[in-house]
This record gives C-alpha cells, sequence and structure tokens, in this order.
C-alpha cells in the first residue's frame, strides 16, 4: 500500500468518516464527568485510518490503562457500536489491568453482533471473572485466554460464535468436564499448548464434541530451514511416525500461531473467501504450574515469559496511538535442537546444524505412546494436528496403529451395543434353548460362553462415557477412636467371599475394617504400640472372619474381626514369631501356612493355627524380596519377586533352596501375582515394566510395554481386574491407572486421578480390582506433600461422574514407602 501523507489522510477522514461514535464517546464523558482517555481516543482514532484506507473498520480497546471510572462512557459508547459503521471490536489486555472483572464483561457483552477477539490475561480479573466467562459465554469470534486458570475445563455458556480458541501456556489446566465444548459448534481451531492434559480418553471424547474442528494442537513445533521456509511444507507430509507412535522428524509450521487483526478476520470468512485457514496461527507465552481444588486455580502467581500481543499499525503514528509490541511477529531465531517428546526408542529425522528449531512447548499428552495416531483415528474431522497436515496415507496408519494397540470396546468389540437390546437377545436366547431347537442353538453359537452376556453388557455400559465415576471412601463415626483424627491407610484388600467388606491398614499402625457400601466401620483395632505401618495384610479363605496383618516393625498377627477392639487385643488375636522389616505377608489356599518377605534374602514360613515360625527359607534372592505370593489353588506352590530383578516359583514339597524356575526383569521386581485360574503370573518391575508369565514354566506370555519414565524410583504394582480379563497398573510417580487386556496386551481406558491444592504432586500407591464387580477397582492414591492424608479411591467404570469432582486425596508418604510391599 502507497504512503499517505498527514494531510490526505485528514481530508479523507473528514471527507469520508460519518460514524460519528467519537462525538458520543466525548458527550458521554462530559455526561458523567470524566476526562476522555487516550487509550479509547487513540483506537477511534485508527478505525477512522482504517475507514480511510478501506480496510477492515475495526476499533481495538486496550484494557491495560482503563480504570473503573471510564466505565460508564465506554459502556455508553459499545452499546451503540452496533447500529455505526464499525464493523469489529477487539479487546485487548497484555500484562496489566485497573478494570474489575465485572466491568470488563459488562463492556464486552455490551457488543451483540461485532464482538470479534477478546484477548485476556484472567488472573488480572480474578476466579469470579473466569467461572462467569465459562457460565454465561461470550459472542466472539476469537478467544484468548492464555496462562488461564481453568483447572477442569468447563466453558457451558453460548459461544456460537467462536472459531478460534487458545489456552496455551494455561498451566493449571489439567482436564476437561464431559460436555465443556457442546456449546462450540463453530469452532474451528483449538490450541492447547503447554497445558497439563494428558489422558488421551477423556480429551478425544470432549473433543468428539466439536463437529467444525479442524485444526488441533498441544505442542508447536517448528523446523526451519535457511530461508526460514518450512523443511517439508514442497514435500506437502512429514515421514512416516515409528512404533513408538511420534514422528521421525519434527512437527512443521511455516510461523508461530499469533494474533494478526486481518488474518484473525479472514479466518472467520476463510470458507467464502476460499483462504487457507491452516495459515492462522497462535500467540504463546509460558507459566508455572500450579493446582486447586476448584474448576479455576488463582493459587500460584503466573509470570508471562513470552506474551507478544501484535495489532496492525499506521505507520507514523506510533505515538498518538499508544501502542505498545506492535512489531509484526518475526520468526523466532532459535538455533538450538528441541527434540520432540518421545519413549526412549523414538527416533528423530536428522536434521543438519543450520536449521532453527522452536520449542515445541508440549503437553503432557505428546509424551503418550501413539497419540498422534489415537487423535486422529478418534478426530475423523481433524485436518491438521499440532502444526502438521493430516494426509490420507496417515489416517490409515492411524487406524491400523489404533486396531493393533487400542480396545474401541471391551472385549475386542467394534460397534457399541444397547444395553436393551443385549438384555432382549438373552431373553430370547434362554426361550430357544429351553424348546431344544438345534437350529436355533446355531445360531446363537457366539453365545456359549457362560459369561457372553455379562461381558456385553459391561462393554455397553463402560462405552457410555470416557469418565468413569470416582468416589473416595469416608468413614462414618466409630466409637473407638477418637473422632477428630483421620486415618492414614497404606495398605487394604477387599474380602474373598463378601463383597461389602474391605480392610486396610494404617501408617499409624491401626487396623481397619469398612463396609465400604455403606461407608461404615464394621471393626477396628488401635495400635497401642504394637504395629506401626501396616505393609501386609491378608484374608484367610476358610475362615473369612479372620485376617493376618503384618507391620514393618516386624509385627505379625492373626485377627478375628468380631472380636477386634480396643478392650480385647489379646483375646482377639494370635501373634506370630517377628519377621523383622517386613513387607508382605500371604497365606496359602488351605489357610494352613502363612509367608512373609522383607528387606532380606529370606522367607518365614509359619502355621497359622499356632503362630509358630515353622522354617526360614533362607538366601532365596541375591537382595531383598519385596512381595511373597502363594498360588490361588495349589497350597505348596508359591512365588517370590525381588530387587534383584528375579522372579522366581517354589514348591515347599521340594528343597528349599532349588526354585522351579528363575526369569528375570530389566529392572527390579516390585510385585508379582497369580492369576486367579493360576494359569499366569503377573510381574511388575520398576517403571511400568509390567509382563505376563506362563506360570507353568516362565515363559513370556504378554509384554505390556507400557512408556517409561526413566525414574528409578518409580515403582509399579499390577494386579487381575475382571477374573483375568484385564490388567490394572499404576506407579508411584504418576497418577494414572491403565488398563490393559491380559490376552492382547491393548489398552482399554486410562484413568487419570486428580488432587486438590496447589503444587500437590499425586501418585498411585496401591490398587486392586473388585472381586465381585466387573470394571470396579480401588485405588489407595497419595501426594507427596507431607501435610495431607492418602485415601481410597472406588473407581467404576460403568458409571459416569461428570468428571472427578469428587476425587479429593491426600498423603502423608515420602518416596522410601513406595517400594515396601504390594
Amino acid at each position: 500500500m502507497a504512503t499517505i501523507d498527514i494531510h490526505t489522510l485528514e481530508r479523507r477522514i473528514g471527507a469520508v468518516i460519518k460514524v460519528g461514535i467519537d462525538f458520543s464517546y466525548l458527550d458521554s464523558c462530559d455526561r458523567h464527568g470524566i476526562v476522555p482517555t487516550n487509550v479509547v481516543l487513540s483506537a477511534l482514532f485508527k478505525a477512522k485510518v482504517r475507514k480511510a484506507r478501506s480496510e477492515v473498520v475495526s476499533l481495538v480497546i486496550l484494557l491495560d490503562d482503563l480504570t473503573d471510572d471510564h466505565f460508564h462512557p465506554l459502556l455508553d459508547l459499545l452499546s451503540g457500536i452496533d447500529f455505526s459503521e464499525i464493523e469489529a471490536v477487539d479487546f485487548i489486555n497484555k500484562s496489566s489491568g485497573f478494570l474489575s472483572g465485572e466491568c470488563v464483561l459488562s463492556l464486552m457483552r455490551a457488543i451483540h453482533k461485532k464482538l470479534r477477539v477478546v484477548d485476556l490475561q484472567d488472573k488480572l480479573f480474578g476466579k469470579e471473572f473466569l467461572l462467569d466467562l465459562a457460565q454465561r459465554g461470550l459472542r466472539c469470534q476469537v478467544l484468548y485466554l492464555k496462562s488461564s486458570h481453568f483447572r477442569k475445563l468447563n466453558m457451558v455458556g453460548k459461544f456460537v460464535h467462536m472459531h478460534t480458541l487458545n489456552l496455551d501456556f494455561s498451566a493449571s489446566l489439567t482436564s476437561f468436564r464431559e460436555d465443556c465444548f457442546s456449546c462450540m459448534p463453530n469452532l474451528k481451531f483449538l490450541s492447547l499448548c503447554e497445558t497439563r492434559i494428558s489422558n488421551l480418553w477423556t480429551t478425544s471424547a470432549a473433543l468428539a464434541k466439536l463437529p467444525s474442528l479442524t485444526r488441533l494442537r498441544f505442542q508447536n513445533c517448528l523446523c526451519l530451514d535457511e530461508s526460514g521456509r518450512c523443511c517439508v511444507s514442497s514435500q506437502g507430509k512429514a515421514n512416516e511416525s515409528n512404533d513408538s507412535g511420534y514422528i521421525h522428524g519434527r512437527f512443521y509450521s511455516e510461523e508461530p500461531w499469533s494474533i494478526d487483526e486481518e488474518i484473525l478476520y479472514q479466518s472467520a470468512n476463510a470458507e467464502e473467501q476460499g483462504m487457507n485457514t491452516n495459515d492462522i496461527n497462535f500467540d504463546q507465552s509460558t507459566v508455572e504450574y500450579s493446582s486447586d481444588n476448584s474448576e479455576v486455580d488463582f493459587s500460584s502467581h503466573h509470570q508471562d515469559r513470552c506474551l507478544p500481543h501484535f495489532l496492525p499499525d499506521a505507520s507514523g503514528w506510533g505515538e498518538l496511538f499508544d501502542l505498545q509490541n506492535q512489531n509484526s511477529l518475526g520468526l523466532w531465531d532459535i538455533q538450538d535442537e528441541v527434540p520432540l517428546p518421545s519413549s526412549s526408542n523414538s527416533k528423530h529425522m536428522p536434521c543438519s546444524a543450520s536449521r532453527k528449531f522452536n520449542s515445541c512447548h508440549s503437553s503432557p499428552i505428546c509424551y503418550e505412546k501413539y497419540y498422534r495416531e489415537y487423535m486422529i483415528a478418534s478426530l475423523q474431522n481433524l485436518k491438521n494436528l499440532d502444526n502438521l497436515p493430516i494426509e490420507k496415507i496417515d489416517r490409515e496408519r492411524a487406524k491400523a496403529v489404533f486396531s493393533e494397540h487400542f480396545e474401541y470396546q471391551p472385549y475386542k468389540r467394534q460397534n457399541k451395543e444397547n444395553v436393551v437390546r443385549i438384555l432382549y437377545k438373552r431373553e430370547i436366547r434362554a426361550t430357544h434353548t429351553q424348546a431344544g431347537s438345534s437350529r436355533e442353538k446355531l445360531s446363537y453359537s457366539s453365545c456359549d460362553s457362560p459369561s457372553y452376556y455379562s461381558r456385553s453388557l459391561s462393554a455397553a455400559k463402560m462405552g457410555s462415557s470416557a469418565w468413569p465415576a470416582l468416589h473416595p471412601l469416608s468413614w462414618l463415626g466409630n466409637p473407638l477412636r477418637d473422632e477428630r483424627r483421620s486415618f492414614r491407610p497404606r495398605q487394604f484388600e477387599y474380602h474373598p467371599s463378601d463383597s461389602s467388606l474391605m480392610v486396610f491398614g494404617t501408617l499409624d499402625g491401626e487396623v481397619v475394617v469398612v463396609n465400604h457400601e455403606s461407608e461404615n466401620i464394621v471393626s477396628y483395632m488401635p495400635s497401642l504400640g504394637i504395629m506401626n505401618s501396616v505393609l501386609g495384610l491378608c484374608w484367610l479363605k476358610k475362615y473369612p472372619s479372620k485376617l493376618v496383618a503384618g507391620s514393618d516393625n516386624g509385627s505379625l498377627r492373626l485377627y478375628e474381626i468380631n472380636h477386634m477392639s480396643q478392650a480385647s487385643v489379646g483375646s482377639g488375636s494370635v501373634a506370630f514369631d517377628d519377621f523383622d522389616q517386613l513387607t508382605s505377608v500371604h497365606v496359602n489356599s488351605a489357610d494352613e501356612l502363612l509367608l512373609a518377605s522383607g528387606y532380606s534374602k529370606h522367607v518365614a514360613l509359619y502355621d497359622i493355627s499356632t503362630g509358630r515360625r515353622l522354617q526360614m527359607l533362607t538366601d532365596l534372592h541375591r537382595e531383598h524380596i519385596n512381595v511373597v505370593k502363594f498360588s490361588n489353588h495349589s497350597p505348596s506352590i508359591f512365588a517370590t519377586s525381588s530387587f534383584d530383578q528375579d522372579v522366581k516359583m517354589w514348591d515347599l514339597r521340594q528343597k528349599p533352596n532349588q526354585p522351579c524356575y528363575s526369569t528375570s526383569s530389566s529392572r527390579g521386581n516390585v510385585m508379582v501375582c497369580f492369576s486367579p485360574d493360576d494359569q499366569y503370573l503377573l510381574v511388575s518391575a520398576v517403571d511400568n515394566e509390567v509382563k505376563q508369565l506362563l506360570a507353568v514354566d516362565g515363559r513370556l506370555h504378554l509384554d505390556f510395554r507400557i512408556s517409561s519414565t526413566g525414574s528409578s524410583q518409580n515403582y509399579t504394582r499390577s494386579y487381575y481386574m475382571n477374573g483375568r480379563d484385564y490388567v490394572i497398573s499404576g506407579s508411584c510417580d504418576e497418577s494414572v491407572v491403565r488398563i490393559c487386556c491380559a490376552q492382547t496386551g491393548r489398552r482399554l481406558r486410562d484413568i487419570s486421578l486428580e488432587g486438590k491444592g496447589s503444587g500437590a504432586s499425586m501418585f498411585v500407591q496401591s490398587l486392586r480390582g473388585d472381586p465381585f464387580r466387573d470394571f470396579n477397582m480401588s485405588v489407595l492414591a497419595a501426594y507427596v506433600r507431607p501435610s495431607s492424608n492418602s485415601e481410597i479411591v472406588k473407581v467404576n467404570l460403568l458409571a459416569s461422574n461428570d468428571y472427578f469432582e469428587k476425587v479429593h486425596l491426600y498423603s502423608r508418604f515420602s518416596h522410601p514407602l513406595h517400594g515396601l510391599g504390594g
């Protein structure tokens, strides 16, 4: 565009502009006794400049220097904006603000048709501002809430006009509510770089509610050649991704996503103008992490390391417009290579040293195995992911990878089923079976399994929501203990025959039997100085009112739950010979023998009836034995797992110094357990090394290939669920429970646990599958933070919970406890 001298520009403005809104603003200031602010006057003058240049006539309101005194004149101005020649109004807030959040919302909502860009730092306006914005909505087309304090995204207001949403660097944002995007039918562009989103299942389920979504980002990675152009833009596609699910090379884009007034305006009309909307990019900034128990989190002071806001400027009018940081956004000259998130076996395309790389600003979800393939397979309308176009070959590969490594529905079902229809088929089958028609029986040959219909019902119920019901247990009144104190659970076990009972031991040496359905305490045994942290618990099978508890100080006792009370410590229990530094106990299938292991290379064998130690099995391993387990059906067979990386099978009928076999893991073993039918051994080693072995000879049956974190302190525990159909696995450095098929290894679901409080870090202390209810489990979850308690959380995958609202988890554990016991 040719340069226009100031006098010519003034003549054009005087001759062409008939807006008149500047005079209405001055009149309003006069009525309210307010001195007009240069911010508004500059914005009005710039609108006239754009009109004279035949550009889009936009009014850009910079909120940084406005105060509540400027509110009423500005409100009067904006209330009549829909009837003026102003085509669009933008609200920009950079780094400071004096207007209250209520005033800002009133100003934006005074504009009914022409509100275009809203770019705010919500921390300046408070928690109520963000909640009101989310609940009532806005009529804007573009919403930038970078560094926002959303913790659980719940934007349920009216956002029907919005096509672009940027929540980059929202370090508090961890999850989505189930219907948080249902109010955005026209949203096309969504950026969530450097958030804390990590769950593939809930994320894809929430994003599936966006029918118009075509471009999505969880990371922004630039790979540029010396000329500043994308290295693979001319090729039209990137290299194929490897087995880890990540791209061999980089993610590519020609420039970062930024606020450019004309581009944003054109993007809203991209379909009509035939423009490439992939050229629209988002701005970036970074903040510190924090957490809170509410939907939004203002618990810490977030500082932006990079916060460029860019608006078009008229050359030569800088002082008059008084706008900051209006330089064009160029390519960031970052010479250092920043690698993509990847697992240890990921590979990257070699790049020359002369290329320039921009940090990818990845959210944790990008580190999930097969992340890209999962998102592409789940979101059929998506055209661009992380600045990389999605081609036909990408969709074909994503479909194949998804089919190989994930289960769409439980038990390999490919389609969602109707519960009523399944029940109807079950009744019809029963009628046909009674009729004795061989022809009709053949038609149901696929339904021969006695568990076919129960599995079908479970699959149908589980497919209804990606957000399972999570309920932290809270115990009701107990006259035997101090009501003001709270329990600190350290270990727990379901009852083997009573579906309502559970026992847990605490860090204080207490043993508590509870009805986990009614949340009533059934029996309670205080420590009384006898026990320290209870690390071992085991119910007897033939005598369902008895259980064994062992603590880390070596104390080992058999309790009768009907006699557990402070007044009958002696009469209600049998004391065993101590086993120093105990970590694990287990009773055999005949309720005759007890094994104990701990921080030693030895295992002690006890007589259940007398408490007498029968034998000390010495030097079974090279290092201490973390867990010992009897088989479920043979009273003489047991397995041991040790941090010497070996798992060994033993038979008490043979010489105690000679195992039936020995097999090794690549890391120290934390857990071992038999499948309910004793066909398999499930072995869990440090940092997510989970394998299933054939119990008969220790051969590898299945490697679940869960991604490692690189931490030598990430102790992993795994158990069976639904009989031996599925495996649940959790680790002490992570807040996720993984559910995998025990026959194929395919991932069914990840359950993310969310905690309460600022700066808290959650981990999975222990977990158990419910032996009586399909797709139910309980998780002992805790924080590293010493001022809080752990809690047992019940998980029901067949029910929905409106997104983890009731999960409030605490702990007083430190990492050394994580490696103890099961």
